[in-house]
């Protein structure tokens, strides 16, 4: 007897799992690339999440102390101390914690917090219009300041005597930049509401109680991008295409506006995304100094009082944004410069 051939490769492309997995690869091959790159980066988002979700959790485990006695205060009988930890499952181990953690987060329940037994999400959720407000606020005042701040050096450092000019906007922009944002709000505070007494020292609600704290979170990231706009734009008017514009003699309003904004707008998104990110975090600090009632007054006495459910929820809560804002801007890059859904890994 003759052992049967195997069948060729060519008789197997009949087959339904043949056919199937043909069709498959064709219904991949239309994935477009800006698709690809969405799921990529949504892909990206749920990682870091996770991972910010576990990290919160385990780190503020570690921090010493007992967050049910730091509640109660250290009169509390060790009864009342070991009900209270029971009933908030702390007296569960840590894994198990976790794991429940993790359940009720799914369902959209950061937990009630062990000082005022409040709600974590109706908690955020009366502070969050605050500190998103601040944060846009601010951002906003960054990007249209620095925009046209950047473009302004750039073409003033071409005239004549642009070593003076270049020395007087690097310093400016360099104080501005490493300054802290908590020290500057502190002066704006001592100059403008303490001794010109222009604008309230604390407070939210009206807008001159906005202005100092915006100031105070807007000035330096708008130093850092007006700096990286002035380096782009300084670029930009050396290229051949700005010589060839400025030799047909078009209005400066157009040959900047339309020749060479549109080639540095990449470089600008990548870094104001950067700065939102930042500012959003750095909003702790100033709410703390303003008596902003934003998240940020919650996050300082929580982490004191080793509030687990306050820390953990507010975590997740700035991951969440900084995160989304990076994926907006991803995908902003992306229509402004397609090739970043080909380039990027």
């Amino acid at each position: 007897m003759t052992a049967t051939p195997p069948p060729a490769v060519a008789d197997l492309a009949g087959t339904p799992t043949a056919a199937l997995a043909v069709r498959a690869e064709g219904r991949g091959r239309q994935l477009s690339p800006r698709a690809a790159f969405l799921i990529r980066r949504l892909g990206r988002l749920l990682v870091s999440l996770a991972v910010v979700v576990v990290a919160s959790f385990f780190l503020v485990h570690l921090v010493p102390g007992d967050p049910v006695r730091a509640a109660l205060g250290i009169q509390a009988s060790p009864e009342l101390v070991a009900a209270t930890r029971a009933e908030l499952g702390l007296d569960k181990p840590l894994p198990q914690q976790f794991v429940d953690y993790v359940a009720n987060l799914l369902r959209g329940d950061f937990g009630d917090s062990i000082r005022t037994g409040r709600s974590v999400s109706e908690t955020i959720g009366q502070r969050f219009p605050a500190t998103v407000t601040l944060g846009v606020l601010s951002f906003l005042l960054a990007l249209v300041a620095a925009l046209p701040l950047g473009i302004g050096a750039a073409v003033a450092l071409q005239r004549p005597g642009r070593k003076v000019a270049d020395a007087l906007i690097s310093g400016v922009l360099g104080m501005l930049i490493a300054v802290p944002g908590f020290l500057l709000a502190v002066g704006l505070i001592a100059l403008f509401a303490v001794q010109l007494r222009w604008l309230p020292a604390a407070g939210w609600g009206t807008p001159e109680d906005a202005v100092l704290p915006v100031l105070a979170l807007a000035l330096g990231p708008m130093a850092y991008l007006a700096r990286i706009v002035q380096v782009e734009m300084s670029g930009v008017l050396g290229a051949t295409y700005m010589t060839t514009a400025r030799a047909k003699r078009l209005p400066g309003r157009l040959i900047y506006l339309r020749h060479a904004l549109p080639n540095i707008i990449t470089a600008s998104l990548t870094v104001s995304g950067l700065l939102l990110s930042g500012m959003i975090a750095g909003t702790v600090l100033i709410e703390t100094v303003f008596a902003i009632p934003g998240m940020g007054g919650v996050m300082v006495p929580a982490v004191g009082a080793k509030d687990y459910p306050i820390v953990q929820g507010l975590v997740v809560v700035y991951a969440l944004i900084i995160l989304g804002v990076n994926l907006v801007v991803d995908l902003i890059l992306v229509t402004v410069d397609p090739r970043s859904s080909i380039t990027e890994g």
